[in-house]
C-alpha cells in the first residue's frame, strides 16, 4: 500500500509512474497538484494526498496553473491531433516548419510535444510514418516504385537508404519482415506502451517495467520484425476500452490480442482471463484450474511472462496466504488495481 513518505518522496523526484495514483494537496496554498509538478515543493507537513481531485475539490483545494492536474495527462493537444490525421489519410504528406508556422503553430512546440510522448522528433515521426505505409504497401503486393512515390519519397534510391537502415534488408527483399506498431499510452497508473500487429495487440506494458528492453527483443526476433511508430487498427479500440476499464465502466476486454508462446503459456494465459473481473485466485488454484496442481511454479513462470498487462489480468493472482506477489509493474499498482476492480464490481 501507498504509504504517505512514499507519496511525499514521489512527488519531491517529480516520479511520472505514481501518475494517478494520487493528487498532492499543499495547505498553506490551497492548491492541489499531480505527482509530477515541476513547482516549488513544499515540506511535507503541509501536504495532505487524496486519492482523486475530486476528493480534493470537496475539501476547499483549487486546482494547480502549473500542472494542470484536472486535465488529463498526455492527451495529445487538437492542433496536433489535427495533424495526425492528415498523415493518416496521406502519408506522403510533409510538414515543415513553414507550414507549421502557417498554421500557427510553433515548431519547438511541436518538436517537445513529441520527443515527450514519442521519444523522437516531429520530423523523425513522419519519417517513420512515411516508410511504415511503404513497407505495408509492399507486404500486400505494390510494387517497391509505386510505394516509394506514394509515400512522398523523390527518389528510389533515398527510399532503398532509409528502408534498409531501418529494416536490415532492401524492399525487394522484405516480405519475410513484420511491422511491430508501437504506441504510448497515458493512464492513471503512469506512461504504457503498446505493441499490435495485423493480428491485435501483443504488448502492454508500463513503460517503466525492467524487463520491457528484454520483451521487445523477444518479440522482434520471435516475429521476425522490426518495432516502429506507427499507427495501427487496434490502438484506437484499445485506447477506448483502457479508458472505459479505470473509469469502471468495463470489465471485459473485447479487442484482439496476438500472444506468441508456447502451448503450455497459452494455456495459462488464457485461464488467467477466465479469472472473473473483481475476483482474485492464488497460483495452486490457477493450477487447480488447469488440471495441473502440480505445476505450481511453472504457472508461476509463465504468469511472469505475459506481456499483456491488464487485459490478460496477471494482477488478479495473488499469494497462497492472501498476500500480494511479484508483479511487472509494481506491487503499488497491483494493489490500485486490485482495488479498482473491487470497487466497481
Amino acid at each position: 500500500m501507498l504509504t504517505t513518505e512514499m507519496m511525499y518522496q514521489a512527488l519531491v523526484e517529480k516520479n511520472v509512474s505514481y501518475e494517478g495514483t494520487f493528487i498532492a494537496a499543499v495547505k498553506t496554498t490551497g492548491i492541489f497538484c499531480r505527482p509530477t509538478c515541476t513547482a516549488r515543493k513544499p515540506k511535507a507537513e503541509n501536504v495532505e494526498f487524496f486519492k482523486t481531485t475530486k476528493e480534493a475539490i470537496l475539501h476547499g483545494y483549487r486546482p494547480c496553473k502549473v500542472c494542470n492536474p484536472l486535465e488529463k495527462m498526455g492527451e495529445t493537444p487538437h492542433y496536433i491531433s489535427d495533424i495526425l490525421k492528415e498523415i493518416n489519410a496521406d502519408p506522403s504528406l510533409k510538414f515543415k516548419d513553414w507550414n507549421l508556422l502557417q498554421r500557427g503553430i510553433e515548431p519547438s512546440k511541436i518538436r517537445r510535444w513529441f520527443l515527450k510522448n514519442h521519444g523522437i522528433t516531429f520530423h523523425a515521426y513522419q519519417r517513420m510514418f512515411r516508410i511504415n505505409s511503404a513497407f505495408k504497401k509492399i507486404q500486400n503486393g505494390e510494387s517497391v516504385t509505386s510505394a516509394a512515390f506514394d509515400a512522398g519519397y523523390e527518389s528510389l534510391s533515398g527510399f532503398n537508404d532509409s528502408f534498409k537502415s531501418i529494416f536490415g534488408v532492401s524492399p525487394v527483399h522484405s516480405k519475410s519482415k513484420q511491422i511491430i506498431n508501437i504506441v504510448r499510452l497515458e493512464t492513471p497508473l503512469g506512461t504504457m506502451y503498446a505493441c499490435a500487429v495485423e493480428e491485435g495487440i501483443c504488448l502492454l506494458e508500463f513503460t517503466d517495467r525492467k524487463m520491457l528492453e528484454t520483451e521487445f527483443k523477444y518479440l522482434s526476433k520471435k516475429l521476425n520484425a522490426v518495432i516502429i511508430q506507427g499507427a495501427n487498427r487496434h490502438f484506437d479500440t484499445l485506447k477506448a476500452q483502457l479508458d472505459e476499464y479505470f473509469e469502471g465502466k468495463r470489465k471485459h476486454f473485447t479487442v484482439p490480442l496476438f500472444t506468441p508462446g508456447t502451448d503450455f503459456q497459452q494455456m495459462v494465459w488464457q485461464e488467467l482471463r477466465n479469472i472473473p473481473f473483481g475476483a482474485t485466485r492464488s497460483y495452486k488454484q490457477q493450477s487447480i484450474a488447469l488440471d495441473k496442481p502440480d505445476a505450481v511454479r511453472a504457472v508461476a513462470n509463465a504468469n511472469g511472462m505475459n506481456k499483456i498487462s491488464i487485459l490478460i489480468p496477471c494482477h488478479r493472482v495473488i499469494g497462497e496466504n492472501g498476500m500480494l506477489t511479484g508483479y511487472g509493474g509494481g506491487l503499488w499498482r497491483k494493489q490500485w488495481l486490485l482495488d479498482h476492480e473491487k470497487n466497481n464490481c
